[in-house]
């Protein structure tokens, strides 16, 4: 199921107008499927973490592995790290399985401090990310904390510019 299916409200009913996919739902995104480059199927999204200091985006939490929704593994990915397909109507993560299934994970009933810098440390270095630092270029072509940026990969230099330099979201 896509966004375009939980779209309960008809936000990207408008393709010429609407504010999708440029500025998106959460709830739509909420089980969103993610696949890698080799289009291999990694999960899906099951929340995403907001940084109410920042007023960001800092993570979504994917689903991976397991059969049926048992024994899955929950990942923090950096919102930065993912990539929205337009054209399939899914995320993507550069990376492969293999990596993924290295990465540092938990289990539902066990969630980590997602606010403590080691976290935030040891996520972005797992991913190659950089924490969330206003002006930072994001994998999807937005700019951290300066713009609304877009989910859809801009041309470099595309991103306006705030005038107030307020963080209006980092999608």
């Amino acid at each position: 199921m896509s966004y375009l299916d939980r779209d309960t409200y008809g936000i990207y009913s408008d393709t010429s107008d609407g504010p999708g996919p440029r500025l998106m739902g959460a709830d739509t995104l909420i089980g969103e499927d993610v696949y890698n480059r080799q289009d291999e199927d990694l999960g899906d999204i099951k929340e995403i973490m907001l940084d109410m200091r920042q007023g960001q985006v800092a993570y979504a939490v994917l689903s991976f592995g397991g059969w049926l929704g048992m024994g899955d593994k929950l990942f923090a990915v950096p919102w930065q790290a993912l990539q929205l397909d337009t054209a399939n109507k899914r995320f993507l993560l550069d990376v492969s399985k293999e990596h993924l299934k290295n990465a540092p994970g938990f289990d539902k009933d066990n969630w980590p401090d997602m606010a403590s810098t080691e976290f935030s440390t040891q996520i972005h270095n797992f991913y190659g990310t950089q924490q969330n630092v206003p002006g930072a270029r994001t994998a999807s072509g937005s700019v951290m904390g300066s713009s609304t940026g877009s989910l859809q990969s801009d041309q470099p230099g595309s991103a306006s510019r705030s005038t107030s330099g307020s963080s209006s979201g980092t999608l």
